[in-house]
């Protein structure tokens, strides 16, 4: 990672090296230092040798600086190893530095501050802007996926704008939110960072035990994510262009029956009540079970693919222009970017514009000023817009367009099918978001006195956004009724105000400490104003003038308000660079508990040790590095909703002498006495690097325990409630961290680099009030969410008559396992039958650099999770009415064990439920990218400091047994239901993952 840190380091030393040393003979001496791709690197500093003579490059990696022919330029970097150089006669020197990949004197950002990797007390992953540029991603958080380890992150289809699942070593709570809290620049968001552009990001540093995540207190209860965006540093102005455009496709397609094979599983059904013969049928028989149409379309041989007919050929783009530099007082970095996401769905597609100024100026020796301000404006089509379940349902063997080219509204006779056509017909459904944002970070920095330095924090995030939504009358939700329409508006205010007091001294040479205290204030205000209108009269109008509307059918307005304050103390001690010692302390006060609980107190401690400066190790030619780590400590969780702890009123309606009125009732229960939800960490890890640096990395091993659980409680119906908010029970994670990183191969212009990551998390419930909630879902030993329901082992057989018959089943009817031995098949056989936890998940990236050339691919896998694919159960009815999966279905010629008997007589096969879970390990191959770096010769001619073209290939592979053997799509899912998205649930709210091809420029001026 390169922090703005290491620039100001730099700045400073080239003001200190700068001193004169003059000969006359001296040479004037031009160059660029780039990194090992070939791009510029600013900041490196370049010092005459044995002189106090230096100078730094600037963003463009460019430097000059005047020697004597005798001389040596020394060059170097943090995180590269130094480069020497004799100058002789020359004028031009141009340097590239090979990257130290284990150099643990990096500086890391932390809560408030940054530390160098070697003090680093807590665990903490990192990704850097290399990783995040190499994928053409919506959003930061897809990144992290694979790249750091404890981070479980999770993409569901690939609905433009949608957002991936973040959770930080599994999940804790029940219902508080098990959502990291992100901070950008220094100030915490509760706004998201879907609106951030990935490209102004220089890097992301995870916080994840309680040592590291402790100083944010509450909010750091499921993990802290750092984002830093990119500053400007000294020198001249420097103008860089990025941009991409891809294509994307399908991966895949939920295989349903096309017109013949939908024929055959009609006239199957049948069969099974005596309605058609055994054998092949006359076109007698088929008349008595199929309508005109369905014998036209199987005279013709017409077969209407509905899905196909919904989808289009995506693409994907983003334009940006940054411009950087600065003088010795201001420096400065703007962006504009451009992006758009077109989804392979009809009327699918997000577009988002955003403007970054981030200025930093030094008012005078003591006193640094600076803003981060991003301003984000995007459009969103289609977010509760899914067609594609209806297009699985339809009859291929309907006519969807008359002779002459006109939409049938009902392809065949039956009224609860209407044409999917009809639902992309422009106007006929309309799903439109607009959001704005602004977001700002201004900071003030004081030094008071050597050492004694204060930074005053001012956070406003503005969020306002509204959705439109109209509903036509030709589509399948009205079947020919009157238009619905409405109108949802948001703003939300968040604001956070911090002072932080710093002071820190190094005693004598080997004592060095670092006192750090925080008072914070965070508010957030968030209205809501929704309306609803039916029988729209024109549908051009759309949601426009609802008030034109024949009756309003909803009409609300909302108001949460919460607060936060804060105070913290962290002490950080290091003795002579071998033993570290970090103290924290925070009490964190929420609005959202009553008056006896408001306040909670999260201490923690850890300590490290550099074994690598003891003797035993100091010059051992296998370990360059090795660190031990241990934390222990507490964070809390208050992240429900606010007003848990009081009794609110709803609404009612009665008769009042016979006259309808309004009135009010108690509507929940309050709870003063709820309190903060606790989580506990133990934490061990290790940082080493050995065989001179060839391979290093950490490994990690954390136990977690949550009590005081935040979540509902039900009631009898008897009291009129139907639960309230309380504190119950006791979570446990535990798991094993691995980052790993090797230098394979470094042999003249080949390079050969891999980093790779494994995570291994254990989710279990330790304790409930009352022992197993199976209402609930809840199981001592087990993940906070399981998949408890009948188990299928079979579909019963013809020689299994007799045996079917005890259970009242009769062959070809799903077999389920008889778990209690009773005789009987019911609730009491449910068993647990698996999670979406997964038992592992890995990530891999191989670099490779020859010469000009780079080329990088990148593979994630996820393995043990179970899902739940809801399309084997809502579109395998296997009735003969709709369309259905093409699956093997049992007959008594086909006496398969996967699905049963397709049956007029039953709306969903028998234990039809037993039908949906499947594994869900999969391994992708997540991107794959190849570029080409310009060289100098190139560059000069066409006036650019650097170019670079790229093409890159996203999911080209993806390899899993629910995709091959049960003709699913993607088995990523989410672990927590979201965006209409149950836990572990495939569904059609999910738009098919796509392949994506995209073609690059990077280039500087």
């Amino acid at each position: 990672m390169r922090t703005k840190f290491y620039t100001y380091l730099s700045v400073v030393l080239m003001l200190l090296l700068s001193a004169g040393y003059v000969q006359a003979q001296d040479v004037q001496v031009n160059g660029t230092v780039s990194d090992e791709t070939g791009s510029p690197l600013p900041g490196v500093t370049i010092l005459l040798k044995g002189t106090t003579k230096g100078t730094t490059t600037d963003l463009d990696g460019k430097y000059s600086i005047s020697g004597p022919a005798s001389g040596v330029l020394v060059f170097s970097f943090i995180g590269y190893n130094a480069l020497e150089e004799n100058i002789g006669n020359r004028s031009q020197i141009n340097v590239s530095l090979s990257p130290d990949l284990s150099d643990l004197e990096e500086v890391v950002v932390v809560g408030y501050g940054t530390v160098k990797k070697s003090q680093l007390t807590g665990a903490i992953s990192s990704v850097g802007n290399k990783e995040i540029q190499e994928l053409p991603i919506t959003d930061a958080r897809q990144a992290l996926q694979g790249r750091a380890a404890g981070v479980d992150v999770t993409q569901a289809g690939s609905k433009p704008g949608s957002a991936p699942q973040v959770r930080i070593r599994g999940r804790r709570s029940f219902n508080a939110s098990n959502e990291p809290l992100y901070v950008i620049d220094g100030i915490p968001t509760v706004g998201g960072i879907g609106d951030i552009n990935p490209q102004d990001i220089t890097s992301m540093e995870v916080l994840k035990d309680a040592s590291a995540t402790a100083i944010y207190g509450s909010r750091g209860s499921n993990g802290v994510v750092l984002i830093t965006t990119k500053r400007g540093n000294v020198g001249k102005t420097v103008v860089s262009l990025d941009s991409y455009y891809g294509i994307n496709e399908e991966m895949g397609r939920i295989d349903v029956f096309n017109g013949p094979e939908f024929a055959e599983y009609k006239r199957e059904s049948r069969r099974a009540v005596g309605q058609y013969p055994e054998g092949p049928g006359t076109t007698a028989d088929d008349a008595k079970i199929f309508e005109p149409v369905e014998m036209e379309s199987i005279a013709l041989g017409r077969s209407t693919d509905y899905v196909a007919g919904l989808m289009q050929r995506g693409s994907i783009q983003s334009h940006q222009i940054g411009v950087s530099g600065g003088s010795e007082k201001t420096t400065f970095f703007v962006s504009g970017n451009y992006f758009k996401d077109v989804g392979i769905i009809q009327n699918q597609d997000f577009t988002r514009y955003t403007f970054r100024v981030n200025l930093d100026h030094q008012l005078n020796k003591k006193v640094k000023i600076g803003t981060s301000t991003l301003v984000t404006y995007s459009e969103r089509n289609g977010e509760n817009f899914n067609p594609i379940g209806g297009a699985l349902a339809e009859n291929p063997l309907g006519k969807p367009y008359d002779d002459e080219g006109n939409l049938i509204f009902l392809p065949t006779q039956d009224g609860l099918r209407t044409n999917p056509f009809a639902e992309v017909v422009p106007g006929a459904q309309v799903d439109e978001t607009f959001r704005t944002r602004i977001f700002n970070s201004i900071f003030l920095n004081w030094e008071i006195t050597k050492g004694l330095t204060y930074r005053l924090v001012l956070g406003p995030d503005f969020n306002i956004s509204r959705n439109g939504r109209f509903t036509g009358s030709q589509t399948n939700a009205r079947r020919g009724a009157a238009p619905t329409g409405s109108v949802d508006e948001r703003f939300q205010f968040n604001y956070t105000v911090e002072n932080i007091l710093t002071y820190q001294k190094t005693f004598g040479q080997d004592h060095n400490l670092k006192v750090d205290v925080l008072q914070s204030f965070q508010k957030d205000k968030w209205e809501q104003s929704t309306i609803s209108v039916l029988g729209i009269p024109a549908a051009s109008q759309l949601y426009h003038r609802l008030g034109d509307a024949s009756q309003i059918t909803g009409a609300n307005t909302n108001l949460v308000e919460w607060a936060l304050l804060s105070y913290m103390a962290r002490v950080n001690y290091g003795y002579k660079g071998k033993y570290m010692l970090t103290g924290t302390i925070r009490a964190d006060g929420s609005s959202r508990f009553g008056e006896n609980n408001k306040f909670g107190y999260f201490p923690s401690v850890a300590v490290g040790w550099n074994m690598d400066q003891e003797d035993f190790l100091k010059n051992s030619s296998f370990v360059d590095q090795l660190k031990m780590r241990v934390s222990y400590g507490s964070i809390g969780n208050q992240a429900i909703n606010p007003y848990q702890t009081q009794a609110l009123l709803g609404r009612t309606s009665y008769a009042w002498d016979n006259t309808a009125a309004f009135g009010y009732r108690p509507n929940t229960i309050g709870n003063p006495d709820l309190k903060w939800e606790t989580s506990t960490t133990f934490n061990i890890g290790a940082d080493f690097s050995i065989l001179k640096n060839r391979v290093f990395g950490s490994v990690e091993y954390y136990i977690t325990n949550t009590s005081d659980l935040l979540a509902p409680q039900p009631l009898p119906n008897s009291t009129g409630f139907g639960g309230f908010t309380t504190n119950i029970g006791e979570t446990q994670n535990r798991g094993i961290e691995a980052t790993i990183s090797t230098l394979n191969i470094e042999k003249g212009d080949f390079v050969w680099q891999t980093d790779f990551i494994f995570t291994r998390n254990r989710e279990e419930i330790l304790s409930l009030p009352n022992g197993d909630d199976i209402a609930a879902g809840r199981f001592i030993g087990q993940p906070l969410t399981v998949f408890y329901d009948l188990k299928k082992i079979g579909i019963w057989q013809t020689d299994e008559k007799d045996e079917a018959a005890a259970y009242s089943d009769v062959p070809g009817v799903i077999k389920i396992q008889d778990t209690n031995n009773d005789g009987r098949i019911n609730a009491e056989d449910r068993v647990i039958l698996g999670s979406a936890v997964p038992d592992f998940a890995m990530g891999m990236t191989n670099r490779f650099n020859y010469k000009n050339f780079d080329l990088s691919f990148f593979i994630f896998g996820r393995f043990g999770s179970m899902i739940n694919s809801s399309f084997h159960t809502g579109n395998n009815n296997l009735a003969g009415r709709y369309n259905n999966l093409d699956v093997d279905y049992w007959t008594p010629t086909n006496p398969t064990n996967l699905y049963p008997r397709p049956n007029q007589n039953q709306e969903f096969p028998k234990y039809n439920t037993s039908l949906r879970y499947y594994d869900g390990t999969f391994v992708k191959v997540r991107n794959i990218n190849f570029g080409y770096n310009f060289g100098s010769g190139v560059l000069d001619k066409i006036g650019l400091s650097s170019l670079r073209l790229y093409s890159s290939i996203q999911n080209p592979f993806i390899f899993a047994e629910y995709r091959k053997v049960h003709k699913g799509i993607d088995p990523e899912v989410f672990m927590d239901a979201e965006q209409g998205v149950g836990a572990g649930e495939v569904n059609a709210n999910i738009t098919p993952a796509t392949v994506q091809f995209t073609f690059g420029i990077n280039a500087k001026f």
